[in-house]
């Protein structure tokens, strides 16, 4: 289970369950950060009509994605299995 970094208040996080993992969930403040290890920062840059722009502090060997240029799945998984065979009409 995941455990807070930097806490605020007792009502500023909350642990959240998604495809059997846990999920931490802060709320922030434009400016405030959040510590992930000791190694990487996150800072809340900018919030503009619901778009967040995220500062991210990390060492250069720890790779970084957007969401989008990852893979849906893996090649295996991709393909889908043919429909089954249509019964004969009797």
């Amino acid at each position: 289970m995941l455990s807070p970094i930097i806490t605020h208040s007792a009502d500023d996080n909350r642990i959240r369950s998604q495809e059997g993992r846990a999920m931490l969930v802060l709320s922030r403040k434009l400016g405030e950060k959040i510590y992930i290890g000791e190694s990487i920062c996150i800072t809340i840059v900018d919030i503009d009509r619901g778009k967040i722009r995220l500062g991210i502090e990390a060492p250069r060997d720890v790779p970084i994605f957007r969401q989008e240029l990852l893979p849906l799945t893996p090649p295996q998984q991709r393909q889908t299995p043919p429909p089954p065979p249509l019964a004969a009409a009797s």
